[in-house]
């Protein structure tokens, strides 16, 4: 081997350039691996980030999922309250003094019987 003067290179100076070569590649590899461990701090700060938003869209989905069933109740007791005033309606019109009584009676159990937190929910921001 000749070195740059173009003299033949001693054991020393051969040694000397296999370990500045293999100095350069050690260097090489360790900003490698840096630069992987950045990628890789980015991807878990991603991931990190993205499980933050799945677990608050499942939040949301379970509250907007109560608030579902809030507001399918409420309906369903509507529904129950207007077809008995319906029928009350339609009773008195034809002067049925006696169904008239029975499904008043009967609405007034009904409205007892639907809890007020049915058709007001503190949960619920209105």
């Amino acid at each position: 081997m000749l070195t740059r003067n173009g003299r033949r290179a001693t054991r020393s100076t051969k040694r000397k350039l296999r370990d500045n070569k293999l100095t350069r590649s050690i260097k090489r590899i360790r900003a490698d691996m840096a630069e992987i461990n950045e990628g890789q701090e980015r991807i878990r700060d991603g991931q990190k980030e993205v499980r933050e938003k799945f677990e608050e869209i499942s939040k949301e989905t379970a509250k907007l999922k109560e608030e579902t069933n809030i507001i399918s109740k409420q309906s369903a007791a509507n529904q129950v309250r207007l077809d008995l005033m319906f029928q009350i309606i339609k009773a008195r019109s034809e002067n049925d003094a006696r169904r008239d009584a029975v499904l008043t009676q009967i609405l007034r159990f009904v409205i007892l019987q639907i809890p007020l937190f049915c058709f007001y929910d503190r949960r619920i921001s209105y």
